[in-house]
Formats: structure tokens, C-alpha cells, sequence
């Protein structure tokens, strides 16, 4: 009777998990396990990633029960556990689905050398994209820097094939050793977690509920409501994405299968849709050909761009939602909240941070990796590089996000600032934009005084750039 390992990593789901299937197909047992490791590299994950993760591998957890297996988990080196868990198993193959930070490419060619040379099947998959990042390449056989051609690329190879059925479970048994979830220890020790189990369910029925919620509604008007922050206008997928509850397959077959049973005419654009997850590939593509963006400029001529000094007060009223700005206080304190942020106000704290207060990148970089639950160190290193303009692909270095402009177009009533912002809740519209504008008003309501004029502080950047562009 043979018997597989399957490490779950970031593919917490059952159904349309290639590495599972796989083994279930293969082998008349099948043990799950996920081995969280301390010390996982640069980058290990931050403080609301941890607090998903806990309540993903509880998710998985029950729905492992429910099919009548189980989940193994363990806690150290990989090597030393999967070694330990063949032998005391008898397993003789080891599946997996494929990451692509750097540091885990090399420690999983690590690992499938030393098990290979053991004489143990390793097996990887891909369950995360649409297509692998060194499948698309230009007729030069190059990486793409810019987004367009390569989505030119990457559409027509994308078809809404139907994503793989959760399999049969075959027989499974306990093994010694498996630790509580608890000890794990991911969860943090404090209550600022509370927002997130507000506002999200973690796990792969929270991510149907999501993908349902979003194909039956906010499908139809995504072209214009996604730049609406008070709008739930977006699928609010990404942590789903990035903890592998969901796969880009099936939310591409679901929308395609709901657009096609839509009468022509009331048919909504899934297009728009698409193309964003088109970006999440880019982004994948990207640090896979320059493994060095997540710390280094993409564009080397930046390396000498003249960032203002070290202030870790002004960074601190940056990250707790103090600056004085509406627009960008509002959007830190929905992710100090909720552990989520529009995607619009993403750009816009951004710019803010690396044009208005000419901070360096690494430090928005390193705030959003701790704080937000969708932290992907692709995307987060492509946001991040392409708002201060140092990226592939990126918005030029003298594009300055006005977030006075910005919120006047995209929240022109207000309902998204006072909802963040409690202490203007009550400001007349004419001045919750702008309350700097009336000094009673700050004084009132205890709402700081903007740490820069906009105007000025743009200027500033604009001569710093110019500077560096001689």
C-alpha cells in the first residue's frame, strides 16, 4: 500500500489543489502536513499574516476532518520533519504546489535534491497561477519589464477550463507527534486583531462566499465602482489569493460560467477583472526574473535618489493615520483596522509617503508587509516600487497623487472619510477635504494639523527628481 506526504503551504484549499489531487489519484494514503517554519527567510510573515494563517490551517483543518483525514502539523526545519514523517509513515513520495519568493525557490531545491537523493518521489505543481513565470517571455526570449505586452501575452493563453474537484480522501491514519494548532504560536498577544475577525472569514468557504458575493453583484459595475473606496466594489480576494483558499482558475471559471448564463445584452465585462489579476502574474514574473526587487530598485538610476533622513516620529503619524490628511489618515487606519486597504488609497498613502514626505519605499514597504493580510511579497514589492517610481512598469517619479483631488473624485460625499475618520464625522463636506482649512475645526474635533502643505511638499519632490534626472 503506498502512502504520500502532501506539504500544504500557501494552497490551504481542497478543491483545485493540483498537488493534492495528485496524490490522492496516486497513492492508497495520503498524509497532509504543514510545517510552519520560525526563521522563513527575509521576509517571514507578518502580524496580520499570522493571524490568517492560524485561521486558514483551522479552516483547512476541519474540512481535512470532515473528509476523514486530518491535518499533521509541525513546527522547524522542513527537511529534518519530512525525513522524520517518511520514515515513521513509510511514505514514499512527497507532493507540493510551488512558491516563488527566492529564498523559498532555493531552500525547495534543497529539499527535493537531498529527498531525491534518499530515494523519496518528490513532486511540485503549480496552484497559484495561471501560468508559471517563465513560461511568458518576449519573441527574445526575455522577461517582460512593461505590463501591456505581457498581458497581450499571457490573455489568449487563459481559458475557463473547469478548476479540479476536491478528491477522495484515501485512508489515512494517525501519526505521533502532531501539534495543536496553539503552539504554533501565530496569533498575536494583543486585541488589535479584533478588526480582522470583523471583517474577514479566513479558509476556503470564506473565499467561495467572497467569489459568490462578488460574481452575483459588484461584477457588473467593476469598471467604475473599483476605484470607489466606500464601495465594496472590489472582490476582496487577495488574501484568499495569497494563502491559496482560492486560485485565480476557479474565480476565472466562475465569473466566466455566471457572464455566459447572462443574457448578451446585461452580459457584465469580466475583462477589467482579469486583466487586474494579470497584474498579481506580473508581478510573480517579475520577481522571479529579478529576485533582488523586494529590497533593491528596479530602476538603478533611483539608487542615488537624495530620500529625506531618517524621522521615525513622522513615519509613526504616517502609520497610525495622524498626517492631517484626510484621504491618507482614512486609509492607514482602515489597515490598522481591518488589515486591508483600497486599492485606489494603496496608491495614494504611497505616493504621499515616498513623494510628499520623500520617505524611501522600503519603509511603506515593510509597514503594509506587517499589517496587511493580503502581504505578498510579489505584489507588495510591486505596488511599492511602481508608486515611488522606481519599478518596471512604473507611474512616473513626477506623478504626485493630489489626495485632496483624489477624494473629491472618488469619495465626493465623504461616506468613506467619515467612516475612518470619527472625529470629522460631523465636519460640513466643504471642509472634511480639507480641515486645515479652519483652524476651529482642528481644534474642535482634536483632528491633527497637516504635516505638509501639498503644494510645497510636491515641489520639493519635483526638484529632488529633477536633481537626480541631470
Amino acid at each position: 500500500m503506498s502512502t504520500a506526504l502532501v506539504l500544504f503551504r500557501r494552497d490551504l484549499r481542497l478543491a483545485d489543489n493540483p498537488a493534492w489531487s495528485a496524490a490522492c489519484a496516486a497513492h492508497a494514503q495520503v498524509l497532509p502536513v504543514f510545517i510552519h517554519r520560525d526563521d522563513d527567510g527575509p521576509w517571514p510573515d507578518g502580524a496580520a499574516s499570522r493571524w490568517w494563517l492560524h485561521h486558514s490551517l483551522a479552516a483547512l483543518g476541519k474540512s481535512l476532518r470532515d473528509a476523514g483525514a486530518g491535518l499533521h502539523l509541525r513546527r522547524g526545519e522542513p527537511l529534518e520533519i519530512l525525513r522524520a514523517l517518511i520514515t515513521s509513515s513509510g511514505a514514499s513520495a512527497v507532493y507540493w504546489n510551488r512558491l516563488y519568493e527566492p529564498a523559498t525557490i532555493a531552500r525547495d531545491k534543497h529539499i527535493k535534491s537531498a529527498l531525491q537523493g534518499d530515494g523519496i518521489a518528490v513532486h511540485s505543481h503549480n496552484a497559484a497561477l495561471w501560468c508559471e513565470p517563465w513560461q511568458i517571455a518576449t519573441q527574445q526570449g526575455q522577461p517582460y519589464k512593461v505590463f501591456t505586452p505581457y498581458w497581450r501575452n499571457l490573455r489568449p493563453q487563459l481559458q475557463a477550463t473547469g478548476p479540479l474537484p476536491a478528491p477522495r480522501v484515501p485512508g489515512w491514519r494517525e501519526l505521533p507527534g502532531s501539534l495543536p494548532l496553539a503552539a504554533l504560536e501565530l496569533l498575536p498577544r494583543i486585541a488589535w486583531a479584533d478588526g480582522l475577525a470583523v471583517s474577514w472569514r479566513p479558509g476556503e468557504a470564506g473565499a467561495q462566499e467572497l467569489l459568490e458575493i462578488f460574481a452575483d453583484d459588484a461584477i457588473g459595475d467593476y469598471a467604475h465602482a473599483r476605484d470607489l473606496p466606500a464601495r465594496h466594489g472590489t472582490s476582496r480576494l487577495s488574501p484568499h489569493l495569497h494563502f491559496g483558499e482560492i486560485s485565480p482558475r476557479q474565480i476565472h471559471a466562475e465569473l466566466d460560467r455566471r457572464a455566459r448564463s447572462i443574457d448578451a445584452k446585461r452580459r457584465p465585462d469580466i475583462e477589467p477583472y482579469l486583466r487586474e489579476l494579470g497584474w498579481r502574474e506580473f508581478a510573480h514574473h517579475l520577481l522571479y526574473h529579478f529576485p533582488r526587487t523586494p529590497t533593491d530598485n528596479f530602476n538603478p538610476r533611483f539608487d542615488d535618489f537624495p530620500w529625506a533622513p531618517a524621522d521615525q516620529a513622522l513615519l509613526e503619524r504616517w502609520q497610525r493615520g495622524r498626517t492631517g490628511i484626510p484621504l491618507v489618515d482614512a486609509g492607514m487606519r482602515e489597515l490598522w483596522h481591518t488589515g486591508w486597504m483600497h486599492n485606489r488609497v494603496r496608491m495614494i498613502v504611497g505616493s504621499f509617503l515616498t513623494k510628499n514626505l520623500r520617505r524611501h519605499w522600503q519603509h511603506g514597504a515593510r509597514w503594509f508587509w506587517d499589517t496587511l493580510v493580503d502581504a505578498d511579497l510579489a505584489n507588495n514589492t510591486l505596488g511599492w516600487q511602481w508608486v515611488a517610481g522606481c519599478g518596471a512598469d512604473a507611474a512616473p517619479y513626477f506623478r504626485v497623487f493630489n489626495p485632496v483631488t483624489q477624494a473629491k473624485r472618488f469619495d465626493p460625499d465623504g461616506v468613506y472619510l467619515r467612516r475612518w475618520l470619527p472625529e470629522l464625522a460631523e465636519a460640513p463636506l466643504g471642509l472634511l477635504h480639507e480641515p486645515w482649512r479652519d483652524a476651529g475645526l482642528l481644534r474642535r474635533s482634536g483632528y491633527p494639523a497637516a504635516m505638509v502643505e501639498l503644494g510645497e511638499s510636491r515641489q520639493r519632490a519635483l526638484e529632488a527628481y529633477g536633481a537626480l534626472a541631470r
